[in-house]
């Protein structure tokens, strides 16, 4: 075996010492905000699983879902390793790579003068990349070919947002399922919900939860500006980059 091929191989060892890590990582809010987890997953290249842990944040937004999630992988890991860290959240990514720089020698204060959004995790974020070698990746989200690793995180995070309860390999869990039960309503009842409600994550479309100030429900399926997507008859909202998550419109402002 090359070199090359040691590099990427999970768990590749040279004198017993692993060579790097692949990792993928993903939050979940079913309502954003609304019951919200994150998860992890540590694999190989090919997207075979090694180990992996979800939790639950209570209410929360899928921003907070993302960052905590990377927070908790970045725990869990030896710092000392180089890794590989594969995301859908385009915002938690430009928020410890990109934007943190500038928000830092600004006070902690976006480039309109307002307070960063999630700062605290950003900062514990900061703090755990310290001194060790992580390359962020990107892959799509939701993909029929895309990244299985992320794919597992993306599947581990919704479980937990809508049980609520802790999961992995550490605890015997067996895989996430491929599709998780519907969210409990915030009142702690089951309550109904229309075929669109359910698709977008156990918001209903009518009743139970006022329609926000400033949003539509979508007419098509699309994409939000943090990576995920959002489903038809979904409430959305406008941000500079175009129609997305009521939440992340609202990040947005303090973005950059």
């Amino acid at each position: 075996m090359n070199m090359g091929s040691i590099i990427n191989w999970w768990p590749g060892m040279i004198g017993g010492m692993v060579e790097r890590i692949i990792a993928a990582c993903d939050g979940a809010s079913k309502g954003n905000p609304g019951p919200a987890a994150w998860g992890w997953v540590i694999g190989d290249a090919d997207g075979n699983v090694d180990r992996w842990e979800s939790g639950p944040l209570g209410t929360a937004t899928n921003n907070v879902a993302e960052l905590t999630a990377l927070e908790r992988l970045l725990a869990a890991t030896d710092p000392a390793v180089p890794m590989q860290v594969r995301m859908d959240s385009q915002y938690a990514m430009k928020a410890v790579t990109t934007w943190l720089p500038g928000w830092k020698k600004k006070g902690w204060k976006t480039a309109a003068g307002k307070p960063v959004a999630n700062k605290d995790l950003v900062v514990s974020i900061e703090a755990l990349l310290s001194g060790r070698t992580v390359d962020f990746l990107y892959v799509p989200a939701h993909q029929v070919d895309g990244d299985p690793l992320n794919a597992f995180a993306d599947r581990a995070a919704s479980h937990a947002a809508v049980t609520q309860q802790a999961a992995g390999t550490a605890l015997g869990s067996g895989e996430p399922p491929l599709q998780a039960a519907a969210a409990p309503s915030r009142g702690g009842g089951g309550a109904r919900r229309t075929g669109a409600a359910k698709a977008a994550g156990g918001v209903p479309k009518q009743g139970g939860t006022k329609r926000a100030a400033g949003t539509i429900a979508a007419k098509f399926p699309g994409r939000c500006r943090c990576g995920k997507p959002y489903a038809s008859g979904e409430q959305i909202a406008k941000n500079p980059q175009g129609w997305g998550h009521p939440a992340c419109r609202a990040e947005s402002t303090t973005a950059g």
